[in-house]
């Protein structure tokens, strides 16, 4: 007699702390803070639910829960033209890069 076991542990959002919070680690997307739950399926049905430790961070692009301690910082908004200077910056990091990098040094992403 062979029995399958079909479930499984996910992790769903249960409250919405602060809406773009951070941006995301894989997708560069607005993240925000989020208390989560985890919720055990048996064939594709909720069985149990019981709540995260502490708030993470969750991507609504890509679906992505991480923790605040990793998370980029928010975007900031644009600076009028008079404040801009000729400094090169990361769009994702926010952080000075010399003229000649194709790369941020900092965060690897291109510039």
């Amino acid at each position: 007699m062979f029995f399958f076991f079909v479930g499984g542990v996910e992790q769903q959002v249960r409250q919405v702390l602060k809406t773009g919070a951070g941006r995301c680690i894989r997708c560069g997307s607005r993240a925000d803070l989020v208390d989560y739950e985890r919720v055990l399926k048996l064939f594709f049905v909720p069985v149990w639910r019981w709540p995260g430790k502490e708030p993470l961070m969750y991507c609504n692009n890509c679906s992505l829960f991480f923790p605040q301690s990793v998370s980029l910082p928010p975007p900031q908004p644009p600076l009028p033209s008079s404040v801009v200077s000729d400094v090169l910056r990361c769009r994702y990091c926010d952080r000075v890069v010399d003229a000649e990098f194709s790369f941020c040094p900092f965060c690897g992403s291109a510039l």
